[in-house]
């Protein structure tokens, strides 16, 4: 009965934050999403009602998003057409290679004002730096999928401190983003850009008018077999098991690792979610080595994905325990100002210099998503380029394909947290910093010095 009840409040959230969006002008300018003006609603009912209201209703608030994250991301590549990874390199190499500078730099600059300034004056552990990369890189469902990592390795604070931040980074992303296209549209970087006083009634609101709604995806298979969304999150349900079987194998081999790496229980500690993007990557070759491949379609995937995701963003703001934040909020402060700080120089100052046409563009959907989530990036490029007249739509998207699997989310991202927490934090600084350094001299030698 919890769990209804649960589910029906987020419903209620989610649509109250609809309605607000539509009736409050100030969240249309700012493109704040439905999702976290609920959650910040449930955050607020919560802890008015914490006498009132059963605490299983907030448990399983909190629990809801380490099991969403593992739909979105075992849904991230199902139905995806094949693609040359010759095509996707040539149109993506400087984007990747401009993603992974942000994303190396937020490690290193979470780490290193840890070392350097946050542990000696608030005493905050190894692991607060990687929150940074954790919230602004990887975003609500990247944290709701490390939850069960900090409460396994003894940092429960860990879980509502990168929601915190993954909060924080989509907000700010949104309002500098905004900022950002309305400075580049006086100084003409821009041409395409939609203002907000471009766009009707129900734009603004975000509603689509009813002549020209989009597809949601396409029907791949009759009613009278199975229903189409039925197949669909049936897919993502297999794609789900395999991930878990990868994660039961890697643990299995645990005996035959060395005696120290054994002892950290690195494989135990490793998050589910990045082994479901790998089970949908190999249900999806599986599929299209037997010609079944067309029975999924990547519109579909990416409603239950997306859907997954705005509960999630509710449940995961609506959870956050204000307690462990309120302890925190001056190491937290700094160390958003100097990821933002860094995010906004990446893009004001290796932007033009990486990217030879619609410099602005890619620029400014690498910081979307590098502050926020990959929806953030998504939407700011739809405002600066919104009939897709340059390649940043295309360039970013297949981006992900190579980007995603190691940061926000990635491999990276989930060894990392074990590896800092179990007292390896200096010897994942460093390595940040070769690979930081790397991408860089990748930019310099290949991008820089060949556009110039």
């Amino acid at each position: 009965m919890t769990a209804i009840m649960s589910f029906c409040a987020i419903c209620v959230l989610l649509v109250t934050g609809m309605a607000i969006r539509s009736f409050f002008p100030i969240f249309q300018r700012l493109f704040i999403p439905a999702s976290v003006i609920g959650g910040f609603i449930g955050l607020a009912a919560i802890n008015l009602l914490e006498h009132v209201v059963s605490p299983d209703w907030f448990i399983a608030f909190g629990k809801l998003p380490g099991f969403l994250i593992n739909i979105v991301f075992a849904g991230l590549f199902l139905g995806m057409s094949s693609t040359s990874l010759k095509k996707i390199w040539h149109l993506t190499a400087p984007q990747f290679c401009f993603g992974q500078i942000i994303a190396w730099g937020q490690y290193v600059v979470g780490l290193g004002l840890v070392f350097l300034l946050l542990a000696p004056m608030f005493n905050v552990p190894d692991v607060f730096g990687n929150l940074l990369e954790i919230g602004f890189e990887g975003g609500h469902g990247t944290v709701g999928g490390l939850s069960e990592t900090f409460t396994e390795l003894g940092w429960q604070a860990g879980a509502d401190l990168g929601y915190t931040v993954a909060t924080c980074g989509l907000v700010l992303g949104i309002v500098v983003g905004m900022i950002l296209i309305n400075i580049a549209v006086r100084r003409g970087d821009i041409k395409n850009i939609r203002t907000f006083e471009d766009k009707t009634r129900l734009e603004r609101i975000g509603i689509y008018p009813c002549g020209n709604r989009p597809s949601a995806g396409w029907q791949t298979v009759s009613s009278d077999s199975v229903d189409s969304l039925a197949l669909h999150i049936a897919l993502v349900g297999i794609a789900i098991l395999i991930g878990y079987g990868i994660k039961e194998a890697l643990i299995l081999t645990d005996h035959i690792t060395p005696a120290s790496f054994h002892e950290m229980k690195i494989m135990q500690s490793l998050p589910l979610f990045p082994l479901c993007m790998i089970g949908g990557v190999l249900l999806q070759m599986a599929l299209r080595k037997t010609g079944l491949d067309k029975l999924a379609d990547h519109g579909q995937m990416q409603r239950i994905t997306g859907a997954a995701l705005d509960f999630l963003v509710v449940a995961a703001i609506a959870s956050i325990r204000v307690e462990f934040v309120l302890a925190y909020w001056a190491p937290l402060c700094i160390l958003v100002a100097f990821g933002l700080l860094w995010n906004i120089c990446a893009v004001l100052f290796i932007g033009p210099r990486i990217f030879d046409q619609a410099w602005f563009e890619r620029s400014i959907a690498e910081l979307g998503q590098a502050t926020g989530v990959t929806a953030t990036g998504l939407m700011l490029l739809r405002t600066v380029d919104p009939d897709n007249k340059t390649v940043a739509a295309e360039a970013f998207g297949y981006k992900q394909l190579i980007h995603e699997p190691i940061m926000g989310g990635g491999f990276w991202t989930s060894l990392a947290v074990p590896l800092v927490m179990l007292g390896q934090g200096m010897m994942v600084l460093c390595i940040s910093i070769v690979l930081l350094l790397v991408s860089l001299a990748c930019w310099l030698w290949f991008f820089y010095t060949k556009k110039r």
